[in-house]
């Protein structure tokens, strides 16, 4: 019992391609039926990204993320655990003796996104166990996408039955007696301007593709990873990030954003602060060897490929290249394969957890114009109509 906490730091990494990964499925591990998943979601967060509050759902998913890093880092020792983002919330895999501990810090973060941002998170917990006694599989891997990156790569469909059983679950609490703690967002950063594709020629498609039989989806997931791969190029030359395009925000708005995050109040020093070392920022990042450094390494270290039981990526693509894909995945979809969600907009946006401008930062992409949260409208839709 004691060992499996510290399962996924020892789960090997895998160099494979990912589409020679999901050919290899004696590679994947089942997660220990002591484990547990927890998820954080932004409700109703379609509607929100129609009322124009996409980035503060994208900001309030980063959060949790941050908010858990931050507890987690002080049992580095102990526990590494893969977490999943998801443009408007996340999900986490964590060993038993962590459990309350992060679901105590994600319901105070709760209360404070509530209070701060008028938004409801839902948070909750399930056990591995419960999982397995429903028949349901929950594999997972670890990939090193380049020499800075390593994801954690699901089987099977526990997380989405962890997020649909979580969501039906949860009661929002009215605490208004009970006191919200500081949270801990050391590291946050959201400071960079929409950001273009690489090129004119190219617009930004965020993703979601589904296969909900377990027996198959291995293989139908390595079909499609194959065709983004023959379509679009290997991840890097899919990347929709590149540092020419990134250009630090100055806008006031975003200051606010962060500081409300925070500090849960107003702080006129915060914003000068933080506006100034932006504006300086815009030297250091172009004439100091460290800044271009943290730049060059921005494109490495960005979340933008995501398997979690369903294929989630934000990728760069020309407008033929785009319908090249959605002609094969029209064609797995009608075979009854999978089904997908797309959304195909101007540019993508980042958000960021930096602890320091060396190798110590991860980068977490979305779309603009709701992004993932737009994708898994049309996903959901479809989902709807073919169980009429």
């Amino acid at each position: 019992m004691k060992d499996n906490q510290t399962f996924y730091s020892r789960l090997p990494t895998s160099g494979l391609p990912l589409h020679k990964l999901l050919g290899e499925e004696q590679l994947f591990e089942p997660l220990p039926a002591d484990w547990h998943v927890i998820v954080v979601d932004v409700e109703d967060s379609t509607l929100a990204v129609e009322q124009g509050l996409h980035h503060d759902v994208n900001f309030i998913a980063t959060g949790s993320i941050i908010a858990v890093s931050n507890k987690v880092k002080e049992y580095y020792e102990l526990a590494n655990i893969p977490y999943f983002f998801g443009g408007d919330g996340a999900t986490f895999l964590v060993p038993a003796f962590l459990l309350e501990t992060l679901l105590d810090i994600l319901d105070n973060y709760r209360r404070h996104v509530k209070r701060q941002f008028g938004l409801v998170l839902r948070v909750g917990g399930l056990a591995v166990a419960e999982v397995y006694q429903q028949g349901v599989q929950l594999k997972i891997a670890k990939l090193k996408l380049n020499n800075y990156l390593v994801i954690p790569v699901i089987l099977g469909n526990g997380l989405k039955y962890t997020e649909t059983l979580i969501k039906a679950r949860f009661t929002a609490k009215e605490d208004h007696n009970k006191e919200i703690l500081p949270v801990n967002l050391e590291g946050m950063n959201c400071r960079w301007n929409e950001i273009a594709p690489p090129s004119k020629e190219e617009k930004i498609l965020c993703l979601l593709v589904s296969c909900s039989d377990e027996e198959r989806q291995a293989q139908v997931y390595h079909e499609v990873v194959i065709a983004i791969d023959r379509i679009f190029g290997k991840l890097d030359g899919r990347q929709p990030i590149s540092a020419k395009r990134l250009k630090l925000s100055l806008r006031i708005a975003n200051f606010r954003r962060e500081m409300y995050g925070k500090l849960g109040r107003y702080d006129f020093t915060y914003i000068l602060r933080n506006w100034l070392l932006t504006f300086g920022g815009r030297y250091y990042f172009k004439w100091f060897e460290e800044g271009k450094g943290y730049l060059k390494k921005v494109r490495q270290l960005s979340s933008t490929l995501m398997l979690d039981g369903n294929i989630n990526s934000v990728i760069a693509g020309t407008d033929d290249q785009i319908a090249a894909l959605i002609t094969v995945l029209d064609k797995l979809e009608k075979a009854g394969d999978l089904i997908y969600g797309a959304h195909i907009t101007y540019s993508s946006i980042m958000s960021c957890y930096v602890l320091d401008y060396k190798d110590n930062h991860v980068h977490f992409v979305d779309g603009t114009e709701g992004g993932y949260t737009t994708a898994a409208k049309m996903f959901k839709a479809k989902l709807a109509q073919e169980n009429i």
